[in-house]
């Protein structure tokens, strides 16, 4: 098997974070902006109420936790939520050093920082919010995410962003108009 398998391809993002990876939410963003860093093509995204979302990578991930290489564990939240925390058992296959360092810095991200950048460059580079002088991508994720895109939270995501544009990627992650 290889990684186009969708579930090892699941697995790998797990192995490329080092190993281990803490929530689902951080899963999809992470795997989304390895699409538009060029590195993965393996799952689609739309929109959802967390930002860039892909049914086929959280079926991937059950399937990973079913047949391995994935343990799941499922944790609650001090709030009442539930979390999982993802663990690779095994080696998928070899890693290219520029996505493991790609995905092993945006896993150290803080996880709403991460949700939001995840989500201004979904709404920049699929809905093509920004472009051609119409509208902010930060902006629309103020707006659609109120509670947690505080404006201090904004320049958090956006300098998190800037510095995974940084980094030796595949395709340049492209540039953000700044936060207003």
């Amino acid at each position: 098997m290889t990684s186009h398998d969708p579930y090892l391809a699941a697995a790998k993002i797990v192995q490329d974070a080092g190993g281990e990876l803490v929530g689902r939410t951080r899963l999809q963003k992470i795997a989304f902006l390895l699409n538009l860093a060029g590195f993965s093509d393996e799952f689609s995204f739309e929109y959802r109420h967390y930002g860039p979302y892909s049914e086929d990578l959280a079926q991937a991930m059950e399937i990973a936790a079913i047949l391995g290489p994935i343990n799941e564990e499922e944790k609650t939240a001090d709030w009442g939520g539930r979390y999982s925390i993802y663990r690779v058992d095994d080696s998928v296959e070899e890693s290219d050093p520029k996505r493991t360092a790609f995905v092993t810095h945006a896993s150290k991200i803080d996880a709403v920082e991460l949700e939001l950048a995840a989500t201004a460059a979904y709404l920049f580079s699929v809905e093509k919010i920004g472009e051609n002088g119409n509208g902010n991508p930060w902006d629309e994720t103020k707006r659609r995410k109120p509670s947690k895109a505080t404006d201090v939270r904004l320049k958090k995501a956006a300098k998190a962003y800037d510095e995974l544009r940084k980094l030796n990627t595949e395709k340049p992650l492209e540039k953000l108009p700044a936060p207003l």
